[in-house]
C-alpha cells in the first residue's frame, strides 16, 4: 500500500469520526411535522447561502470562507457538517498531495433552491417594510 492511499483511508476516518461526534440533542426530534423536517434541514444563518453558492459551482472550503466574510470559521464548518450530514451537499475529497476537498449539491440540495428562491423572493419584497420596523433608512 503506498503513502497515498493510506492517507486517503486516514482522511475518510477523520471525516467519518467527525460525523459521529456531531451534536445530539435532548429533545426528540419529531418526524411527524414536515415543517419541522424542513427547517432542521435549512435553519441556520448560512445554511441557505451555502446551498445558494453550490447551485452555482462546487467550491471549496476556503471559497465558501471567503464568500461569507461576517461568517466565522467555526460556524461555517458546522453548518457545512450538519449539511453534508443531512446529504443536502457532498464533499469530496481528492487523493493528491496536499489534499484538498470540494463541496457540491446533491440531488435533495438542487431540490431545495426553488424554496431558497421563494425566501429570497419574500425577504426583497419585505426589506422597505422591515427596515421601517428596524427604524433603519
Amino acid at each position: 500500500m503506498n503513502n497515498l492511499s493510506v492517507r486517503t483511508i486516514l482522511i475518510i476516518l477523520v471525516v467519518k469520526k467527525v460525523l459521529n461526534n456531531m451534536y445530539e440533542k435532548k429533545i426528540p426530534f419529531d418526524l411527524n411535522c414536515d415543517i419541522k423536517i424542513t427547517m432542521e434541514i435549512i435553519s441556520g444563518k448560512w445554511k441557505c447561502c451555502i446551498i445558494s453558492r453550490l447551485h452555482e459551482r462546487p467550491m471549496r472550503p476556503s471559497e465558501i470562507h471567503r464568500e461569507f466574510p461576517s461568517a466565522t470559521p467555526r460556524v461555517l464548518n458546522q453548518q457545512l457538517k450538519e449539511l453534508e450530514y443531512h446529504r443536502i451537499i457532498n464533499k469530496k475529497i481528492y487523493p493528491t498531495l496536499p489534499p484538498h476537498s470540494e463541496y457540491s449539491l446533491t440531488p435533495a440540495g438542487e431540490s431545495l433552491l426553488p424554496i431558497i428562491e421563494m425566501l429570497r423572493k419574500w425577504g426583497d419584497g419585505y426589506r422597505d417594510e422591515f427596515k421601517e420596523i428596524l427604524g433603519v433608512k
